[in-house]
This record gives structure tokens, C-alpha cells and sequence, in this order.
């Protein structure tokens, strides 16, 4: 089983966001308490395939324990806003080292040809999710997430709400990259049938 104190300590940029609103000492004992809570959920899910875990220890899990916690220390807005704002500030480090890839001038096709290897081992059945792949598409990729385990254990752990915000995270990484253009209809955790990812070649 992961350690919950050693997922927790390397959680720092969602721990500024905790002392932002609460300093330092009200921060640490959230922090305590949160990673309590991460401990008992990790025994609650101690049987779930190295797959999904990949995804639920350390982004689903962590998030929950916080936010959970949080909502006991600050108003549901500012608990929701920890975890966004931790979200918006992970993906702009993200997509800044994918916006710098994309300038290579073949970098946009092969981004888009790594999509479906990528999308199958990462956020594939065995990650604990369920998908629609479509007939490959010259300059394209369209696939569509119908079961996804961030709206499945963030609902099960009582925080259906904070999902949208990792749906979002999609946005954030893929939405405004240069030579190609992401788009999408509607996502599981905004109450969509599904989740529909199309990137494409500008």
C-alpha cells in the first residue's frame, strides 16, 4: 500500500494553495488531518488493479482527502478552490513544456499519432476506464471515455463536484496548442453521457 505521508509531502503546490487561505498553522493541522483521511481511503481501496491506481493514488485520492478536509476548515468555495487552482497551476507548467514541443515542425502529427497509444495505456480498461475508439483519421484522433474512475471514486468518496475540475485539466493542456485544435462537447463529470476527445491539425 502507498504511503499516504509520502504522496501527501509531495503535494506542494496544492499545500500552498491550504496556507494561502489558512497560514501556516492552520495549514499544517489540515494537512495532518488530510493525510489521515488519504491513509484510511487507501485501506478502503487496498484491492484496485495497478492500473487504475495509477490514477487513484496519487491525483484522485489525494484530491478528495484535501478537499474533503478542507470543507471542514474554510467554505466549500475556497475548498473547491484549492484543488482548481492547484489543477490550473500543475497544467500551466504542463502545457508550457507541450507548447514549446509543438514548434518542431513535425512535433504537431506525431503528437496526434501518439494519442491513440497513449490514450489506450494510460486511460484504457485496465486504468479503469471505458472507452470508444473510432476508425483512425489522417491528422486526427476522436476517441470517447463512457466510464471514467475520477467520476466514479470522487462520487463514492462524497465529492461528485470537484471531478469537473480534472475534465477541465483537458482544456487546460491541450486547448490552446499551437498547429492544433482541441475540441469537445460535454464530459462525464458535467453530467455527459461521455467524455469526447477530437484533436486535430489546425
Amino acid at each position: 500500500m502507498r504511503s499516504a505521508k509520502k504522496v501527501m509531502d509531495s503535494k506542494k503546490e496544492m499545500r500552498d494553495e491550504v496556507e494561502k487561505v489558512l497560514g501556516k498553522e492552520q495549514g499544517e493541522k489540515l494537512w495532518r488531518k488530510a493525510t489521515s483521511r488519504l491513509s484510511k481511503i487507501y485501506e478502503r481501496y487496498s484491492d484496485l488493479s495497478e492500473g487504475e491506481r495509477s490514477h487513484t493514488d496519487t491525483k484522485i485520492f489525494p484530491s478528495a482527502a484535501v478537499y474533503l478536509t478542507a470543507k471542514e476548515f474554510m467554505s466549500d468555495e475556497e475548498a473547491y478552490s484549492v484543488i482548481e487552482n492547484t489543477a490550473v497551476r500543475i497544467c500551466a507548467k504542463a502545457q508550457g513544456f507541450i507548447r514549446g514541443m509543438m514548434k518542431i515542425p513535425f512535433m504537431p502529427s506525431l503528437f496526434i499519432k501518439m494519442w491513440d497509444p497513449m490514450t489506450r495505456n494510460n486511460f484504457g480498461t485496465k486504468c479503469g476506464f471505458e472507452n470508444v475508439f473510432y476508425p483512425k483519421e489522417k491528422g486526427a484522433y476522436r476517441m470517447d471515455i463512457v466510464a471514467c474512475p475520477y467520476n466514479r471514486y470522487f462520487t463514492e468518496l462524497g465529492c461528485p463536484e470537484i471531478t469537473k475540475i480534472f475534465c477541465e485539466n483537458d482544456e487546460r493542456m491541450y486547448g490552446d496548442l499551437p498547429g492544433l485544435v482541441f475540441e469537445r462537447t460535454g464530459t462525464l463529470g458535467k453530467g455527459a453521457e461521455k467524455c469526447d476527445f477530437f484533436i486535430r491539425r489546425a
